[in-house]
């Protein structure tokens, strides 16, 4: 399952020594909701390679001016705590593995 930031943990979380996608989302979004599932299924199947995160917007506002988040739903790929690559909108799945299989 996906790991839920908050302002006070992102930095943290994308600190780490894997490779994070981050899922920027929030509840009123219809896209958002489509995502989701897809979102927690790689989560669930790379656990061992990536940290996977939702980041709600509306509760993470400081997180999401911070990179610019303008359009949900957004993904960011980060490695070593940087931005490497970022998707915006309904991605599929082959897309988002594609771009972590990238950064691994």
């Amino acid at each position: 399952m996906a790991k839920i930031a908050t302002n006070a943990t992102f930095a943290d979380i994308i600190a780490g020594p894997k490779p994070v996608l981050v899922d920027f989302w929030a509840a009123w979004c219809g896209p958002c909701r489509m995502l989701s599932p897809t979102v927690d299924e790689i989560a669930e199947e790379c656990a061992d390679q990536v940290d996977v995160v939702k980041c709600n917007v509306d509760d993470c506002d400081e997180i999401a001016a911070q990179y610019r988040i303008m359009s949900i739903p957004t993904l960011l790929y980060f490695k070593d705590g940087q931005v490497r690559d970022r998707s915006v909108g309904l991605v599929p799945k082959e897309d988002i593995l594609a771009r972590l299989k990238a950064l691994i």
